[in-house]
């Protein structure tokens, strides 16, 4: 009975909730629009590229059906990476000069052509607004929280809603502004305030009334059991927030936002034609250059950084933006083809990410080229998989950009790459060490723009990770495996210590 009892009350809640803060669900309003599986999305993309056949994606397991590589013998089947510092029409680039105006831009269109996609000109503009602001304490510190809505202008094709949920959190009181770390994932508040005893007691009373109301046989049970509450008082002891990140950065002055990527695009090929892909494309199918959802996400922490750069009490021109796992990969995406953001943490992020694709060693391209990933990337990256098309065959060692080029785009800004390890979860699938080459290789960049990289030198087909727990932090590219699992977590404390000193910031 308590069971059934607590989850009506949870749910009355979460709806009375909902409606005080304006927090409805940013769901696309399909109206017209047809059913559209993920499978059906992939054909339809597949046709328009004239591909058959795709190679098919590799097992995690030892055991499936075409396993993952993991033999470091056989990793480099494409072992000549682009190079970086060569331009297309095979001039090496030697000044700054040539980066910003000939190399760099080569780089972005290759990539938004063929790997992540554009973003289209006609992409709606971004409304905030304030749905509800709590006052919070972390790690001791007074903050004020807000929950926002970032409304997507949808007045040419009404059918479908983007709102854009994120949490912001500032110091109450400060006497500067301060840098801000964008953190993909759910925009909830990090500590909520409770209510007061007389509050609870408000409350419990109307939740206990309202589903008398409804079966006043219920009665009876709450006179049996007097003592049943299903608002507790506030305990003496505030239970902390649950994100350990959050209370370091917290600690060391900092604000952080936290944006609700499935508010701006789902995360399925299902979903295409729905979150502000759909909404731009009008409900209609993606074409090849199209974006992906990793861009998409993107573009909606670009938003967050537009409304940031609003407030006076942000520092806007020190904004980070950090993701483990897919969100790694956007994270990382999002540094490089937005050059406001300050800094970056990409955490754990894998092929797509800081893996490069033409090593063979655990999630391969073809792992992305299938139903079950291929909606992060741009229609065209499926030609990288295909055994069988209008063009004939087309393999990894094909692509004309890879990860190193992709961290080399976030040059020299500050760009902290994290993994963990294997054995607590972090798995091989992800390549940790292929995302050092491709780290090591990328700092070439960074020292012809007068930056500091790792310091190993740049020839990634020698490079060897270091140990666990090795700090490369003295310069603007950094890299730390840490000894935990699939999480960036144990190294928030040194990235917020290396970024204090790339910024010049020290906390209150």
């Amino acid at each position: 009975m308590k069971v059934a009892l607590l989850r009506s009350a949870c749910a009355l809640a979460m709806l009375s909730g909902m409606a005080m803060s304006g927090l409805t669900p940013a769901v696309s309003q399909q109206g017209a629009i047809a059913a559209w599986t993920a499978e059906q999305d992939h054909q339809n993309m597949m046709d328009q590229l004239g591909i058959k056949a795709l190679r098919p994606g590799h097992s995690g397991q030892p055991d499936g059906p075409n396993p993952a590589n993991y033999d470091p013998a056989k990793a480099n089947p494409f072992p000549d990476w682009p190079e970086i510092l060569t331009l297309n029409n095979g001039k090496k680039v030697t000044t700054a000069d040539g980066w910003w105006k000939q190399r760099r831009p080569e780089i972005v269109e290759a990539f938004e052509r063929e790997v992540v996609g554009r973003i289209p000109a006609n992409v709606p503009k971004v409304t905030w607004s304030v749905a509800s602001t709590d006052n919070e304490f972390i790690g001791g510190k007074r903050m004020v929280a807000k929950q926002l809505i970032g409304r997507a202008d949808n007045s040419a094709y009404p059918a479908i809603d983007v709102g854009i949920r994120m949490t912001l959190v500032l110091p109450s009181e400060t006497t500067r502004p301060v840098p801000v770390l964008i953190m993909f994932g759910a925009a909830r508040y990090p500590a909520p305030s409770q209510p007061t005893a007389d509050e609870a007691a408000k409350i419990d009373a109307a939740l206990k009334a309202d589903l008398v109301a409804r079966d006043p046989s219920l009665a009876a049970a709450f006179q049996a059991h007097p003592g049943f509450v299903f608002v507790n008082p506030p305990s003496f002891f505030p239970a902390p927030p649950s994100d350990e990140r959050i209370s370091a950065l917290v600690a060391a002055g900092w604000g952080v936002a936290l944006v609700d990527t499935a508010s701006i695009q789902a995360d399925n090929g299902a979903g295409l034609r729905s979150g502000i892909i759909g909404l731009t494309n009008k409900g209609q199918p993606r074409k090849p250059e199209d974006w992906g959802a990793l861009r998409a996400w993107g573009w909606g922490a670009s938003r967050a950084l537009d409304y940031l750069e609003t407030l006076p009490g942000v520092d806007a021109k020190h904004v980070g933006i950090e993701g483990v796992s897919r969100y790694g990969k956007a994270a990382l995406i999002t540094m490089a083809f937005d050059q406001r953001f300050a800094m970056v943490l990409v955490g754990s992020s894998g092929e797509g990410g800081a893996k490069p694709h033409r090593r063979n060693f655990g999630e391969a391209v073809e792992n992305l080229t299938g139903t079950g990933g291929y909606h992060w990337m741009a229609g065209n990256f499926l030609k990288y998989g295909a055994s069988e098309a209008k063009f004939g065959a087309r393999t990894p060692g094909d692509i004309p950009v890879d990860a190193h080029q992709l961290i080399a785009l976030c040059a020299p800004r500050p760009t902290f790459i994290s993994y963990g390890v294997p054995e607590k979860g972090d798995a091989n699938w992800l390549d940790q060490q292929g995302s050092y080459m491709a780290t090591v290789a990328a700092g070439q960049v960074w020292t012809l723009l007068g930056a500091k990289d790792l310091g190993v030198g740049n020839d990634y087909r020698t490079a060897k990770m270091p140990p666990v727990l090795t700090d490369l932090l003295e310069g603007q590219l950094a890299w730390r495996q840490h000894d935990g699992g699939h999480t960036d977590a144990p190294n928030m404390k040194y990235f917020i210590g290396w970024a204090d000193r790339q910024i010049g910031w020290k906390a209150p």
